[in-house]
């Protein structure tokens, strides 16, 4: 696939107010977005993710390093790069509150030198498109926070980049419009060849409809893989057993050196233990320990695992085996 946008070598340090300390949030972060795709770009607080988004929208600007936008160099042609890229800062601060839902489309769309009669089309099509025809004279304040970020995502659209950087798109949002978001964001992808970017915390949108994740931590990349390939790394390497009864001291202690992460819920009729395996043929070590006392297996069965759970590991450095086996 050809890369969108290409960055290389990223560094950004700031200075501690009221102290000489320097802080490096960004470290030499490296990573490419390749045209067409949904890309969820993932870390902790203060992991240096937003230090890296906001140099990529050139709102600041890095000690080292460049970043490529449609082969544009953002910081000695800034405009022209910048041209190619909208974003959608914080849920929905880019649209204006005391405006209409068309009027905040048509002032945006002045604002980048067009016209309110050549834009009248795309306004119209994008008002039926993303469901706010019927609050299209409705001031935005009044709007409920899912309209509001459908308008903001709206706006954003009317600016016809290439890329669309989404911070947050579905925060606050009711599970019924962070449905409804999440589809228009992949039909914006399909049927308008938009590339898309997407920030956020909430690992079921990331799950759900991201093809790639870099995952930014301690001002580096830690993981740049599809999610697909990373969830079925980490499932093939769970596993949940039902046990027919309780475990001792002494398997107790055992589980405990061999596998540190490990779950277990006791009951003495059918107790439960839940295993993270660094390497699969562990199994015949766990299965060691529980013929110590001919402990009854009643099933074993590979444990559901979700993005949230492989975003935790990550960033924790649980997953380094894991990522070193995959690579």
């Amino acid at each position: 696939m050809e890369p969108i946008i290409k960055i290389q070598n990223l560094k950004k340090s700031y200075k501690k107010r009221k102290a000489k300390e320097v802080i490096q949030a960004v470290k030499g972060i490296s990573f490419s977005v390749n045209r067409g795709e949904i890309l969820g770009l993932l870390g902790p607080n203060g992991a240096g993710k937003s230090t890296t988004i906001k140099m990529i929208c050139g709102l600041v600007k890095p000690d080292a390093g460049t970043i490529l936008i449609d082969g544009i160099n953002n910081q000695d042609k800034r405009l022209k790069a910048l041209n190619h890229i909208s974003a959608v800062l914080e849920g929905n601060r880019n649209i204006y509150w005391r405006l209409t839902v068309r009027e905040n489309l048509e002032y945006f769309a002045g604002n980048r030198g067009a016209s309110r009669k050549e834009v009248a089309e795309e306004v119209a099509s994008l008002l039926e498109k993303f469901r706010l025809k019927e609050k299209e004279n409705e001031l935005v304040n009044r709007l409920s926070r899912g309209m509001q970020q459908k308008l903001a995502i709206a706006v954003a659209m009317l600016a016809n980049t290439d890329v669309i950087l989404l911070d947050e798109p579905t925060l606050g949002l009711d599970v019924e419009t962070s449905y409804e978001v999440r589809e228009l964001l992949r039909s914006v992808a399909s049927e308008y060849n938009r590339t898309i970017i997407i920030s956020s915390h909430d690992m079921d949108v990331i799950q759900d409809i991201c093809e790639r994740t870099v995952i930014i931590n301690n001002g580096q990349v830690v993981t740049d893989d599809k999610v697909e390939n990373l969830l079925r790394l980490f499932e093939v390497r769970a596993y949940k057993i039902a046990l027919g009864g309780l475990l001792t001291e002494r398997q107790l202690l055992l589980l405990e050196q061999k596998f540190p992460h490990y779950t277990y819920i006791p009951d003495t009729f059918q107790s439960s233990l839940e295993v993270d395996l660094e390497k699969s043929e562990e199994i015949y070590d766990l299965f060691d320990i529980l013929k110590l006392e001919s402990t009854v297996v009643e099933s074993i069965d590979r444990k559901s695992i979700n993005f949230e759970q492989i975003f935790i590991k990550i960033v924790k450095g649980e997953a380094e085996h894991e990522m070193a086996q995959s690579s």
